[in-house]
């Protein structure tokens, strides 16, 4: 059977990891590689996981940001792609064992 996987993007952790915690900070170092984007264009490449990305501005941002591919982009099991994964899914949002009980009703005599 064929692992189905996807990705975690990670632009926001390795920036902060470099001191750099507004997304405009990126604009000047990406002109200075001949790379214009707008601010709005920026906020969602740090914001959002991109779906599409130019190998041109991934290469720049490993080069301003001084990392490995593997520090931006991390793979992961698609969502959905078994049981184990929505365990893992539930654990992280908080609930871990915790399930409501059903209710029981008792008639009254």
């Amino acid at each position: 059977m064929t692992r189905l996987l996807d990705y975690k993007w990670n632009l926001r952790q390795v920036m902060a990891g470099r001191e750099m915690f507004q997304t405009t900070d990126l604009i000047g170092p990406l002109a200075d590689r001949k790379i214009r984007l707008s601010s709005s264009q920026v906020y969602r490449l740090v914001t959002e996981r991109p779906e599409r990305l130019s190998l041109k501005v991934l290469m720049a941002l490993l080069d301003i940001l001084d990392c490995s591919m593997e520090d931006l982009i991390e793979p992961v099991p698609e969502a959905g792609a078994g049981a184990s994964t929505k365990k893992a899914a539930g654990a992280e949002a908080g609930i871990g064992g915790l399930r409501p009980r059903r209710a029981r009703i008792h008639g009254t005599q």
